[in-house]
């Protein structure tokens, strides 16, 4: 691997998820597969454990390490499920969503048309994280009462876009 910049070296602020995994290595593997990953930076322990890691997913730095019971790290598969989701908007839902289903993802919500304008659908990676993948639609609610007109089904989504 070539000379790496911590992503941080910049001095940008910003919020990063940080994604503990029990296996971040092969986590970064699946992230390059899935949702096309570019690997900014891998810190291995003597064991070979990543003490730190951060890829780059459709420009945003997402920031990985094993899992470490002597720190409080552990992932959601060792928690048994996360509340957080990663929410991803993309030009062609349908087919960032195909790509990370072939991967190895599980369909959590299949992608269709929401009522507040996105097509819209939740995959579940092999480390036990939520990603939301979107399109957003040409003619979504922009008020807060057309949303809620939407969410009542007063008015349908166009999801062309």
């Amino acid at each position: 691997m070539s000379e790496q910049q911590h992503p941080d070296a910049s001095g940008t602020s910003g919020i990063r998820p940080h994604l503990v995994c029990a296996g971040a290595a092969e986590a970064i593997d699946f992230y390059t597969r899935a949702f096309g990953a570019v690997e900014m930076i891998r810190l291995p322990m003597p064991d070979g454990k990543l003490a730190h890691a951060a890829v780059e997913i459709n420009g945003g730095t997402v920031l990985l390490v094993d899992e470490n019971a002597e720190y409080d790290m552990r992932g959601p598969l060792t928690l048994g499920g996360s509340p957080v989701t990663l929410h991803m908007v993309v030009p062609d839902v349908d087919a960032s969503f195909a790509r990370a289903v072939d991967a190895g993802a599980t369909v959590v919500a299949p992608v269709t048309d929401q009522f507040w304008g996105d097509r819209y659908g939740v995959v579940k990676d092999p480390f036990g994280h939520l990603w939301s993948i979107a399109t957003p639609g040409k003619n979504a609610p922009r008020t807060s009462e057309e949303l809620a007109a939407a969410m009542r089904g007063d008015v349908q989504p166009d999801s062309e876009g």
